[in-house]
């Protein structure tokens, strides 16, 4: 990594929520019935996508940075068709992970909020680490 972030920068990642995107379409995994609007684990993709924005012109070749911690409460549903908007505010280093205050809003206010922290890693040896686990 060439450097850290400064304190306080930011990004944005927006998206229509479709079906594909809410709980209801995990319903079939499960079994059980889920409500057709936007789903806790889009909503937590978004704010990862939104960190990494951050850190990324800052990664070297061959790095890359991945999800560590999540720590959120998601307070609102957002329906299909709607605008959600994920915001990442780097807030500094914990040892060797990012940390990032993170906020989903859609057109009625916040419907999320927590900590995500990132960590930087080598993406050959991710990699290797994975094979490894695989079948």
């Amino acid at each position: 990594m060439t450097r850290d972030p400064e304190t306080g920068a930011s990004a944005n990642v927006e998206m229509i929520v479709r079906h594909e995107d809410t709980a209801a379409a995990v319903s079939p995994v499960t079994g059980e019935s889920y409500p057709v609007v936007l789903a806790t684990t889009r909503c937590i993709a978004l704010c990862e996508l939104a960190a990494g924005r951050i850190l990324a012109p800052l990664l070297s070749p061959g790095e890359l940075s991945v999800g560590v911690v999540v720590n959120v409460t998601h307070t609102a549903a957002t329906p299909v068709g709607a605008l959600a908007k994920a915001t990442a505010r780097y807030t500094g280093r914990e040892g060797k992970l990012f940390a990032f205050d993170v906020v989903v809003e859609d057109p009625a206010g916040e419907c999320m909020r927590g900590v995500h922290k990132r960590a930087v890693i080598d993406e050959k040896r991710l990699l290797e680490g994975a094979r490894k686990r695989g079948p």
